[in-house]
């Protein structure tokens, strides 16, 4: 009888190796971005979204749409809300808040390209950056927003949005990581992440074009050239005028 239950358990060890080598055999084979895995935290996402509140309300209130605290007060009141109806993960069962998540990319897109438009408009008449100082904190604090709205854009459209990603309900992406290309240079758990997307604006936007994620889809290369437009735009004008004072 105990030679039968040894061997009863051996055969059962054994199986349950072979298990545990397939499953990573699996994991090896196919990258975490293209499986299902659990959604990402909302603090990055948060924690950016609260600078560029803070930078709308620092910037002169000629340039802010009317009332200035309106846009900043509703950004606030949707991030607020979205933060407590899903303060930890961004889960397939939360996929009700994915519009009011796009309201508040597109509010703060809003803010920003009013105050931008008022800017570039400004200087072309010659009625704003009387001092230089000034206007290059206020030229910059419209170029970091930028970046913040662009990249919020980014991760909420690549392959159809976080919470499509964590069920990698699409197999083909829009932005191509070098992670992607190159899975043995990350950990093989490794998937773009917000921060992933807001390096990607920051570059697009000082560099004016791709760097080392290259997009994909039509879209995608159509929102980068209008980042870069955008970009371009504000830091000739606003230093062209800055140095333009300066002498």
């Amino acid at each position: 009888m105990t030679d039968g239950t040894d061997g009863r358990d051996d055969s059962s060890s054994r199986l349950a190796r072979i298990e545990r080598l397939l499953e990573d055999s699996g994991r090896d084979v196919v990258p975490a971005w293209r499986r299902v895995t659990r959604g990402e935290t909302r603090w990055a996402v948060a924690a950016v979204i609260l600078l560029a509140v803070f930078l709308q309300l620092m910037l002169p209130h000629r340039l802010a749409f009317r009332p200035y605290w309106l846009l900043p007060a509703l950004e606030l009141a949707l991030m607020v809300g979205l933060f407590v109806a899903n303060p930890r993960r961004i889960e397939p069962g939360t996929r009700w808040l994915r519009w009011p998540s796009l309201v508040l990319t597109g509010v703060i897109s809003l803010a920003n390209s009013w105050s931008a438009a008022r800017l570039v408009v400004g200087l072309v008449r010659g009625t704003e950056g009387l001092d230089a100082g000034p206007l290059l904190l206020t030229g910059g604090a419209i170029w970091l927003t930028n970046v913040i709205v662009f990249a919020l854009w980014y991760w909420e459209w690549d392959r159809g949005g976080p919470m499509a990603r964590v069920m990698a309900q699409r197999q083909y992406a829009d932005f191509l990581f070098v992670q992607m290309q190159s899975p043995e240079t990350a950990p093989p758990d490794w998937e773009p992440a917000f921060l992933d997307y807001l390096y990607l604006s920051f570059t697009n936007s000082t560099a004016f074009s791709p760097t080392d994620v290259m997009p994909l889809s039509r879209w995608a290369k159509m929102l980068m050239m209008g980042q870069s437009s955008v970009s371009v735009s504000i830091v000739v004008l606003v230093v062209a005028r800055a140095v333009n004072i300066l002498r």
